[in-house]
């Protein structure tokens, strides 16, 4: 049996997550679905959103999985085709990877008995067709050639020249693909079926390079020590710097000031499944665009990570973000009111911060 296998691309922002989502909410429930997830940042935060989702899941944090020769995309492919031999298989790459190396590989005679790879899907915001940032970032021009079928996601938020702009670059390269235009990932199961049919030879990425961390970095940040209330993870390449906060599970957090502390913050992009009083909060921001889901089971644990093309004052959103921990307000409420009233602090000791 070989797994059938689709890898999922796009630029920071353009949906790839929330389109795994969809397509695992319409899984066959006699199938065996697996993900294997990389992230830019350190925390895990698409291990979070997609933990539910009745799949194997395996991470990659930190950086690129086509880096270091491939080896961390086949050890994490490794693993899954091997022990758990899925039907299919759902690999999404970080946003700011090249797609070339992993396609070589998932094509490569090594692969050829276990897996089946079938039309690369890439997500695309039209709106950022228009911003030089983007088109002119070879990763997005590169993820957008590789793709066997493009998705134009996110279409209720584009303007008339928005829908210009993606009409414009179509004509230029359409190439014989095919085009989808919806909104939240809403693409039919079917899709994941179409051959691959695209297999013009794409540039390696000269410039494709990150800052690594020692190879146990990235999966010791998916987790906290024992005893540890939270940790703080940075990474930067590709012309950005991601930083992320995970927390112990007792953590929660007010509500409404991580509300606005999350559409202040000055990045461009946040992601993040945090504890609060009604249970989790997931949070999706890209430049000024917001969605929030609350849903009423707690996560076991909480954490964030924001994306910026320049290095943002993290220490100060970090203050503000602690600062938002309701054991941390109940503990500077107490000792306000003993301060007022001249009696000693009835705290037995600050929130370990």
């Amino acid at each position: 049996m070989t797994t059938q296998t689709t890898l999922v691309t796009g630029f920071l922002g353009s949906g790839k997550t929330t389109t795994l989502r969809h397509f695992l909410s319409h899984k066959p429930a006699d199938e065996k679905w697996a993900i294997l997830v990389n992230e830019f940042g350190e925390i895990g935060v698409d291990g979070a959103l997609l933990a539910d989702s009745g799949a194997l899941l395996k991470e990659i944090p930190g950086g690129c999985m086509c880096c270091v020769n491939g080896l961390p995309l086949q050890i994490g492919l490794n693993t899954l085709l091997t022990r758990n031999r899925p039907d299919r298989l759902l690999i999404e790459p970080t946003g700011l990877g090249h797609p070339a190396q992993i396609l070589a590989l998932l094509a490569s005679d090594t692969y050829h008995n276990w897996l089946q790879l079938r039309a690369t899907l890439c997500l695309l915001d039209a709106r950022q067709l228009s911003q030089p940032r983007y088109h002119d970032n070879e990763n997005f021009r590169s993820q957008l050639a590789a793709a066997d079928i493009v998705v134009a996601n996110k279409q209720e938020t584009y303007a008339d020249a928005d829908r210009q702009s993606l009409a414009a670059w179509w004509r230029t390269n359409a190439d014989g693909r095919a085009l989808f235009t919806v909104s939240h990932g809403q693409l039919p199961l079917t899709l994941l079926d179409s051959p691959r049919a695209n297999l013009r030879t794409l540039s390696p990425g000269a410039g494709h390079q990150h800052q690594h961390a020692a190879p146990p970095a990235g999966l010791a940040a998916l987790r906290l020590p024992d005893n540890q209330g939270w940790r703080r993870a940075l990474n930067q390449g590709q012309g950005y710097h991601a930083c992320g906060w995970i927390f112990a599970g007792a953590t929660r957090f007010d509500t409404l000031g991580l509300l606005e502390w999350v559409r202040l913050a000055p990045v461009e992009r946040l992601r993040g499944v945090l504890r609060i009083s009604e249970g989790t909060l997931r949070v999706n921001r890209q430049g000024h665009y917001l969605h929030t889901e609350t849903l009423p089971q707690p996560p076991a644990d909480s954490r964030i990570e924001l994306i910026h093309p320049q290095a943002a004052d993290w220490n100060h959103l970090q203050s503000g973000l602690l600062k938002l921990r309701l054991n941390y307000l109940a503990y500077s409420l107490t000792s306000s009111i003993c301060h007022i009233k001249g009696f000693p602090c009835l705290a037995s000791r600050p929130w370990r911060c």
